[in-house]
This record gives structure tokens, sequence and C-alpha cells, in this order.
């Protein structure tokens, strides 16, 4: 009797012990720079239960990627505010979120508002804004002083010495400039696809003022640094990160307004740790963990003040970049309806086949 009751006690020790040894994992799926080593490093001191796994991705591949598992592999996502509301409702991959758990009174009510106009399907809300941004440009002032428009990157006065990404954005930046607004034609694909057909027609011929198209921020910087590019297409967080190091290279937001994304929290389908999730995102909204982000990401983070919350160096760059007329004239990026992306592809393909 008694070997039977020190066997019962040792069974359930290792039990205990075995349940106790298995920490519960995060999976994160995120952009680079939104899981800094030093965030994880601090989040699992403060919940040992926890492992954080992170995996790097950016919008069309967080989508690939859960819609190919229906939503499964990953607890917490970072999709930016307008790739939600169309990927929910063709593939189901996101769950509503369950506000109750996230401090969103830390967050700016702007940004707040806005991404949840954008993510709430019959009255649930899918997404809360993390940390956001704008592409815009960035020039060298002491060698283009007058850069202001997306389509000075085309002057011949820069010929050979200006830059741009291969991407959407361009496209959306340049429609913008040309006196078109493409987001008001995303209901009407007749007549987006004219308006991107211009734009391409506009981007071939420019091919010839372009020293090279940059795809990451290391390659946009070494052009810029280098004064082998003068001014350039840019996200803002690479040109606060290089006035830094060059205060003559400073964001430029252009006359027709910035293009601003905010990325977000998401949680998957069949996400397993949403428990887990909530805590991260409370976590890392917190103010010294907002500094830590924002001197990775050099984004700014969507709490209230979040610009004193930048480290010095970014701080004056931001400043240096947008006055409140600036700021107000932001063009958020909205909803993407099916067939927009199908047509911006054949555009790029256009542009990037065509000869100089």
């Amino acid at each position: 009797m008694n070997k039977m009751k020190l066997l019962a006690t040792v069974s359930a020790l290792v039990a205990i012990t075995g349940t106790a040894s298995q920490a519960e994992t995060l999976r994160l799926l995120t952009w680079g720079g939104y899981a800094p080593d030093e965030v994880v490093r601090l989040f699992e001191e403060k919940y040992p239960d926890i492992d954080v796994e992170v995996t790097f991705s950016n919008n069309e591949e967080m989508i690939a990627k859960l819609r190919a598992t229906r939503g499964a592999g990953f607890d917490l996502a970072q999709p930016s505010h307008d790739r939600i509301y169309a990927a929910q409702l063709e593939y189901g991959i996101y769950k509503p979120l369950d506000l109750s758990q996230i401090d969103t009174s830390v967050m700016q009510d702007g940004l707040l508002k806005s991404v949840k106009d954008n993510t709430t399907i019959d009255g649930e809300v899918y997404a809360v804004p993390h940390q956001w941004g704008t592409s815009g440009l960035m020039a060298d002032i002491t060698k283009a002083p007058d850069i202001n428009s997306w389509d000075d990157l085309c002057d011949p006065e820069y010929k050979g010495r200006t830059s741009m990404r291969l991407r959407r954005t361009i496209l959306l930046g340049m429609a913008f400039s040309m006196g078109k607004d493409p987001f008001a034609a995303y209901g009407d694909l007749a007549e987006y696809q004219k308006i991107m057909d211009e734009v391409t027609e506009k981007l071939i011929a420019c091919k010839g003022n372009i020293k090279t198209y940059w795809s990451g921020g290391d390659d946009l910087s070494n052009l810029m640094l280098s004064g082998e590019v003068v001014a350039s297409e840019t996200w803002d967080s690479t040109a606060y990160k290089l006035y830094g190091e060059d205060a003559n290279i400073v964001f430029v937001p252009p006359e027709t307004g910035a293009l601003a994304w905010i990325d977000t929290f998401a949680i998957p389908a069949k996400g397993e740790a949403d428990d887990a999730a909530y805590k991260w995102i409370n976590f890392v909204l917190q103010p010294e963990i907002v500094t830590m982000m924002s001197a990775s990401t050099g984004a700014l983070a969507s709490v209230k003040g979040s610009i004193d919350l930048l480290p010095d160096d970014k701080k004056a760059a931001v400043k240096a970049a947008f006055d409140d007329a600036a700021i107000e004239n932001l063009k958020f990026f909205v909803n993407i309806p099916a067939g927009i992306e199908d047509i911006e592809g054949k555009s790029l393909e256009r542009i990037k086949a065509a000869s100089q």
C-alpha cells in the first residue's frame, strides 16, 4: 500500500513538472523590426510561461500563409489595415478581437477609429493599430532642394540621380501627382484601369531618369549616403534613420500628401494562444517598449504622445519632416477591393519590361 502511494505521488510530481515545463508558444507573423530580440527577451522575462516564435513577413506573404492554412500556424499577425477586410471576406483567415482584452485607451483616437472602420465586418472588429508611417519622398536638400512632388523624380534636372521602388506605392503617388484620386476609383475597375494606364506611361517615360530601382531600405540608404542618388521615393522610417547620419537628408511629404499606412494586430482564425497574443499587444504598447520598438522600426507607434516616445534622433527627423498641415494632408490607404492588385501588377510588369 505504501509502495502504491509512493508511485502515485511520484507520478503526480512528474505530471506537474512536465506541465510546468511546457511553456506556451506565441507564434508571431510580423514585419522585420517588429519583434526586436530585446523586446522578446523582456516579454519572456515578464511571462516565463510563454515562448515567442517569430516569423518575419510582409502583407502579401501573410495573406498567402494564412490562406494556405485557413488561418492556422500563427497566433498573432500584423497586416496593414487595408489588407484585412477583403482577405477576411474571401478567405476567413482571422477571428474577431475581444477588445476588452486590449487597453485601447492608450491608442490615438484617430488611428484606432481608422483601423476599426476598415476592419469591422458584421459588427465585429478584426484589428487594432500598432505602428504607422508614411511613404513619400526623400531628398538631400543640398543637392535637390526643390523636390516636393512625386513627379519631381522624373525632372530632367535630376536625370540619373533619382530612385524609386517598383511597387504599388509609386503607382498611387504618381497618380495623385497627376491630379487623379486612385482611392476614389477603387469602386470602378474600368476607371482605375484608365488611371493606371496613364500612370504606367508616365513611369515608362521616366525610366531614363532613374539611377536604379531600390528593393530594400539598406539599398536605398547606401544610394543616398554615397550621393549616387539625391532624391527618391521612400518609407519615412528609412529617411528618419538617415537623418541621424546626415541632417541634409530629409523626408519630404509630397505636396499632394504622403501615403499613410497603419500596421495592425490581428489574430488568425485558428490561432491557439489568444491570451498570449493579448498579453503581447498590451506589452508592446507600454511607453518604454514603444521607444525600443520605434528605435528598431523607425516608425511611430499608435499610442498617444508617440512622437515624444521616439529616440531623440528620430524625434528630430519627424519634426523636421512634418508640420500640422502635412499631417492633415495624409492620404491613408483604404481597403483594396478584388481586381485592383491585378491591374497594378500588370502595370508594374509593363514598366519593368519597357526599354529605357
